[in-house]
């Protein structure tokens, strides 16, 4: 049964990653920074949610997500709107979305297709994950000092990540929740990682179900 699950697994890794040509990368409106709610009442209401309606988020709603996440705040220096250890940004995003997997490319607001094909179920192990609309996938590059500065540099950035998804989703009326629970090993072998990259987090975006 082992067995027979690995080759299963591995052909819909190759099966993913032929298909990924297949997809479009997608251009993202620019996102717009003004209005929102008042930092100290998105704080009160941040909050985590496992429950999420079907419904696709709108391109305009995905960019300012993203661009609260991950963007580039400060064109002159290509700065972003999270902090990193000694600026060197050595963080990816990816999107598993109900036609694939994407990254984010900041300096662009676009995504780029890396694998084709619902996958949102590999990004974790709770059942929500594969129905839910937008799991944002933290991806850690090296970081330099030792390993286990990189692991702590890349927790905190990831950290640090989440925590703006969190405000946004407060801001717009968005549940979200972060995740640690994942099978890290079949999903950065989805996004084709290099050795030195690894998976921290996953968070999951989308509305809340409808009452």
């Amino acid at each position: 049964m082992a067995k027979r699950f690995a080759l299963f697994l591995l052909t819909l890794l190759a099966g993913a990653a032929l298909s990924a040509q297949e997809l479009s990368p997608i251009a993202l409106p620019p996102p717009q920074t003004d209005g929102g709610r008042p930092l100290m009442q998105v704080l009160r209401d941040r909050a985590s949610s496992r429950a999420f309606a079907p419904d696709p988020l709108p391109p305009q709603v995905l960019s300012n997500l993203l661009w609260a996440a991950w963007g580039i705040s400060r064109p002159d220096s290509g700065k972003r709107t999270a902090p990193s250890a000694m600026n060197k940004q050595a963080m990816d995003i990816y999107l598993a979305l109900a036609d694939g997997i994407y990254l984010y490319d900041a300096a662009h607001q676009q995504l780029k297709p890396v694998a084709k094909g619902d996958l949102r179920a590999l990004t974790g192990t709770q059942p929500f994950v594969a129905t839910a609309p937008v799991n944002l996938i933290y991806v850690s590059g090296a970081q330099g000092g030792s390993a286990e500065d990189q692991l702590i540099y890349g927790g905190a950035q990831a950290g640090f990540i989440s925590e703006n998804v969190y405000l946004f989703c407060a801001s717009a009326g968005l549940a979200t929740v972060v995740r640690g629970s994942v099978n890290r090993e079949p999903l950065a072998q989805t996004l084709n990682l290099a050795p030195g990259q690894k998976v921290i987090l996953v968070q999951t975006v989308g509305y809340p179900p409808k009452k």
